[in-house]
This record gives structure tokens, C-alpha cells and sequence, in this order.
């Protein structure tokens, strides 16, 4: 009984902790957004604080980001022993900077349609990988923090309360404010909708699809496994069904077709280079993908089905089974 009330003070106590911690940059926002409506006539008689956050719209992000994201998580997860936050956070995120591109005094002339699509799908994903973040953990609130992060805090143990800073939460400000920069480019051309901003439409909704299917498969999965060691039967080593019969990982395949949609949306306003976060994100993720395989190999009881499973199915792109991995499965 005792455990249950503290597991329910800790989901608690945690809930409000991941509420409260966005309102320092999002009260700082608004009072800017307020002197800049006393001074909309005459920008100029801005102090110079307020001047500077108007002419300066990505570098305010990047300093709201440092300040509330890396060093305000990073102090809370050091307190706790636990850098959870920036889990469930890595979903709001984007929601964020979204509204902020659309809001900022400075880009007020761009595509309202464009702009809309844009939120309301960032707002469809984030709801998406929300949904599932707290379905896996049981509808707790920093129960547990990422696997990759426990295994750093053992790997550099006394150091880890400093070295985390970098690894966990400045690490986060390249990889998400690079892959959300398509935000931006929405946000600053008024340029006309065309047949390429359906394209990326496209391709973005496919992803959260994918990644949707995906994700419920792999959960029924991991939920079926569960039951079956509480009734102490065999489990099953592997999923192989559904998505997964035809990519290793088609959970991710669809989390990168949603970031290189927007790309498509920003080379479309003239603005390519954007592609760098997705592409930095990309190779993340593929080292990512080698560090999960190499997981599953380690477990005794599913290291040989894996190795047949890798063989005979596509790493991220879906694409039908090799019969290799058929005739050594027979074999």
C-alpha cells in the first residue's frame, strides 16, 4: 500500500513539475509580445531588450531553448537522479517553436494556409508520439528515463552530473531546433501554395501513419510478451508481423518520412539547406538503430530469431522479405 501511494505522489509531483517548467520562456515571450504592442507604432523607442528580441527571432529561440530546456531540465534531472523530462518534452517541443515562428512580430507575412497546415500537423504528431510515449509507460510521468541514458550514467559515473548537460540536453538543442528550421522557412516566405506543398503534406501524414501502425504493433507486442511471463509461458522472441514483417523498424521509417516532408516545405520556399537537421537527425537515428539491434542480441532468448529476422528484412525502408532469411530459418 505504502509503494502505491508513493508511485502515485511521484507520477503527481512529476506531472506538475513537466507543466510548470515551460513558463519561464513562455511568460518571457509574452511580455515581449506585450511591449512590442505598446510600441507597435514606433519600434524604435523598444529598449534595447525587447529590440532584440524582435530582430532576432531564431537566435531568442536557441537562447529560450538553452536557458529553459537545457539548463533548467538539466538542473531538475540532476536534483532527481533522473533526466526523464526530455522524453515526453521532445514531442512539445515542436508545438512550441511552431507557434512561436507563427507568432513572432517579424515573420507576420507569410502564407496563413501554409501556416495553418503546418500547426495543425505538428499538432497531429505531437499528439501521436504523446499518445504513445505514455502508453508505454503506463500513463506515468518519469517513471523511468531512456535505457541510452542509463547506460551513459554508468558508463561515466562521477562524471555523469556534468557530462549529461551535454550529452542529454545541449545534444537536443542541434537535433531539434535543426530539424524544426522548416518552421521557420514556413514562416518567413508568402509565397503561394503549390503541388510541391502537397507533396510534403503527403509525405508528412504517411509518416505519422506509419510510425502510428508501427508503434500500436510494437506495444501489442511488448503488452503480449508481459501477460505471458506473468502466466510464466514462453514468449514469443520476435515481432515479425504486421509493419515489421517488411522493415526492422518502421517506427522510425515513419518518424523520418514526417521530419523530411517538412524539408520538402522548406526547399519549396527557397530554402534547401534546411535539409541538414533532418539529414544530422537521420544519421542519429541510424546509430540508434545499431545501438537497439545490438540490444536485442545480447538477450539470450531471442539473439538467434533476431539474427534470422535481420537477414531475411529491410533495416528502415519497408520492402518485402529476403528468401535468405527464409531458407536459414528452414535450414
Amino acid at each position: 500500500m505504502g509503494s502505491i501511494t508513493t508511485s502515485t505522489h511521484n507520477n503527481l509531483k512529476n506531472a506538475v513539475i513537466a507543466f510548470l517548467v515551460p513558463l519561464p520562456s513562455i511568460l518571457f515571450y509574452l511580455t515581449f509580445l506585450r511591449h512590442f504592442n505598446d510600441h507597435r507604432d514606433n519600434i524604435d523607442s523598444l529598449s534595447p531588450l525587447w529590440k532584440w528580441c524582435f530582430d532576432h527571432p531564431l537566435l531568442l529561440a536557441h537562447v529560450l531553448f538553452f536557458f529553459n530546456v537545457n539548463v533548467l531540465f538539466w538542473l531538475i534531472g540532476t536534483i532527481q537522479s533522473s533526466h526523464w523530462m526530455i522524453d515526453p518534452y521532445w514531442t512539445v517541443i515542436p508545438v512550441l517553436l511552431v507557434h512561436y515562428y507563427a507568432s513572432h512580430p517579424l515573420g507576420h507575412e507569410y502564407n496563413v494556409w501554409r501556416s495553418r497546415i503546418l500547426i495543425l500537423l505538428t499538432w497531429v504528431w505531437s499528439i501521436r508520439l504523446s499518445h504513445n510515449y505514455f502508453r508505454r509507460e503506463n500513463w506515468q510521468w518519469g517513471a523511468r528515463e531512456d535505457w541510452r541514458f542509463t547506460d551513459m550514467k554508468q558508463q561515466y559515473g562521477k562524471c555523469w552530473w556534468w557530462v549529461s548537460f551535454f550529452a542529454v540536453y545541449l545534444s537536443q538543442q542541434v537535433f531539434l531546433m535543426g530539424i524544426c528550421m522548416p518552421m521557420y522557412a514556413v514562416h518567413l516566405e508568402n509565397k503561394q501554395m503549390n503541388i510541391w506543398d502537397f507533396i510534403g503534406v503527403a509525405i508528412c501524414l504517411s509518416g505519422i501513419v506509419i510510425a502510428y501502425y508501427a508503434d500500436t504493433q510494437l506495444y501489442e507486442f511488448v503488452s503480449r510478451n508481459s501477460k505471458l511471463r506473468e502466466l510464466d509461458e514462453p514468449v514469443v522472441p520476435n515481432l515479425d508481423k504486421g509493419l515489421w514483417r517488411y522493415s526492422r523498424h518502421p517506427n522510425y521509417f515513419g518518424e523520418q518520412l514526417w521530419w523530411w516532408g517538412l524539408v520538402i516545405l522548406a526547399w519549396n520556399l527557397g530554402h534547401g539547406w534546411m535539409f541538414v537537421g533532418a539529414l544530422t537527425n537521420t544519421l542519429c537515428l541510424a546509430y540508434v538503430t545499431v545501438l537497439v539491434e545490438n540490444r536485442m542480441l545480447k538477450q539470450d532468448y531471442r539473439a538467434e530469431a533476431y539474427r534470422l529476422y535481420q537477414k531475411r528484412t529491410s533495416v528502415w525502408i519497408p520492402w518485402f522479405t529476403s528468401s535468405t532469411g527464409e531458407k536459414d530459418k528452414n535450414s
